[in-house]
């Protein structure tokens, strides 16, 4: 998969892509990366990228040419890519999202600055996705967690097949606790379960773990969560073990 980044500042992109499991997937030619300054785009001599806003108000607005322009010159290089706009507008990004995104070929991640970019811009993306409901300083930030939990979908990417799938909000689930050396620390210990090397009641034991960790802290999963009779039998354990 191709990403490319429409961003202002091209440098906040310079560490995070050259370490760990992104700089491996490029190594291994899964994914790449085409990060696009947008000023190199601008049309007058300052390479002006920003403006006042029409009709008075506070900061500054991203002009939409110079995106454009970058748009024009992304599509004369490479096939046309599937344009993300990064902005608090958006629909919030979820792990549903990742692995939907993660199957196609090219995204462009668009990072907005200031207060804005040119409403115009969005009849020229496909889709507008947030991080959350907060704010941060531009689409940066948001277009290196899409490109983190999006190349995390891509084969070949992790290295053990089962470390998506176990992973936390592959169902609308928190993972189970995890432990390692020391088996005791500062007087706390690992669940026997987990030392018994018996590994269907380590099954057991790790699901209604996660289940658990749903129930109490994020509730709100529990809504979309689709338990089977096992499930349900452990819902029914916790309940009566929280309410003693």
């Amino acid at each position: 998969m191709i990403f490319t980044v429409l961003t202002l500042f091209p440098g906040i992109f310079d560490s995070p892509l050259k370490e760990s499991i992104l700089k491996k997937a490029q190594e291994k030619n899964l994914i790449s990366f085409n990060i696009v300054n947008i000023r190199d785009f601008a049309t007058d001599a300052h390479k002006t990228c920003d403006d006042t806003p029409y009709g008075g108000g506070p900061g500054m607005i991203m002009k939409i040419e110079p995106i454009y322009n970058a748009m024009l010159n992304i599509e004369k290089n490479f096939d046309k890519p599937y344009y993300i706009l990064l902005t608090p507008q958006g629909k919030i990004f979820s792990q549903k999202d990742a692995r939907r995104l993660s199957k196609k070929t090219h995204l462009c991640l668009i990072c907005g600055r200031y207060e804005g970019i040119d409403e115009r811009i969005t009849n020229l993306v496909d889709e507008e996705i947030s991080i959350g409901d907060y704010v941060l300083s531009g689409g940066e930030i948001p277009a290196l967690v899409l490109i983190d939990t999006i190349s995390r979908h891509i084969p070949g990417v992790l290295g053990s097949k089962d470390s998506i799938t176990n992973e936390s909000l592959e169902e609308p689930l928190l993972e189970y606790p995890q432990y390692t050396r020391p088996e005791v620390f500062m007087d706390m210990t690992v669940p026997k379960v987990l030392l018994s090397g018996n590994h269907e009641e380590i099954r057991k034991w790790r699901r209604k773990e996660s289940i658990k960790k749903t129930i109490m802290r994020r509730p709100d999963l529990m809504e979309s969560f689709n338990p089977t009779r096992e499930d349900q039998f452990f819902i029914k354990e916790i309940m009566e073990e929280l309410t003693e």
